[in-house]
């Protein structure tokens, strides 16, 4: 299923005008997302792509399932996570509380996202799909946008709240609201998180989505030395 490789899917689908590299190996801009994928079925050759899209010593960010790690690559951190889908549900709806968040809104975001760590958020990650946030006082305190994009699907991702407005049922409005966008283009929303973070699970459980499948976030070193 496209969902089974769904960076690559993007990568060669709707968000094909982000693609970086050839052969089995792609990956976006670096200040859009340090997501990269390989084939969906590859072989030797994938690895030799891989290495030279990241360079000597380059870090390599997967989320799909991997062929066997060749010894000459050095795995530096994995993390469990789980995919999880949109099923009937899932109430959507659009919100006169959010507003759309864009290249103005970048440092707010950045500045968001660190101090609430959703995972990983570059300064033009907005530029994947639409970002929506709440804003209290004129302050950016909630967001949620689109990712992820393979053909017939998109993915919500960077949901958070500061810690200081959490509790309110913040980030279920930007959740209705994010996918009520993708819903009314004919797709189907999905998304990822942690395996362990369970408070995150059930909100998504409770709003209409369902653990589709486990996935294995990971960063892999390549060969050889970085001349940096």
């Amino acid at each position: 299923m496209v969902l089974d490789h769904a960076a690559w899917a993007s990568l060669t689908g709707p968000h094909a005008r982000f693609a970086q590299g050839t052969g089995q190996a792609l990956r976006y801009p670096d200040d859009v997302s340090p997501i990269m994928a390989v084939a969906p079925v590859p072989d030797a050759q994938a690895w030799t792509d891989l290495g030279a899209l990241v360079g000597p010593g380059g870090l390599a960010f997967l989320s799909a399932d991997l062929p066997a790690v060749p010894a000459d690559w050095r795995i530096e951190l994995q993390i469990n996570g789980v995919q999880m889908v949109a099923t009937d549900a899932l109430r959507t709806e659009p919100s006169d509380e959010v507003v759309t968040l864009g290249t103005a809104d970048a440092p707010e975001m950045l500045d968001l996202v660190a101090r609430t760590q959703p995972g990983p958020f570059k300064p033009k990650t907005y530029e994947l799909g639409t970002y929506l946030g709440v804003r209290r006082g004129g302050a950016l305190v909630a967001m949620a946008g689109e990712r992820l994009h393979p053909p017939g699907w998109t993915e919500i991702s960077a949901v958070c709240t500061d810690a200081a407005y959490r509790g309110q049922g913040l980030a279920t409005t930007l959740i209705r609201a994010v996918a009520h966008n993708i819903c009314s283009r004919g797709e189907t929303p999905f998304l990822h998180t942690g395996r362990d973070n369970t408070t995150a699970i059930r909100l998504y459980q409770a709003l209409g989505f369902e653990i589709r499948r486990a996935v294995l976030f990971s960063a892999l070193r390549s060969p050889g030395r970085n001349p940096q």
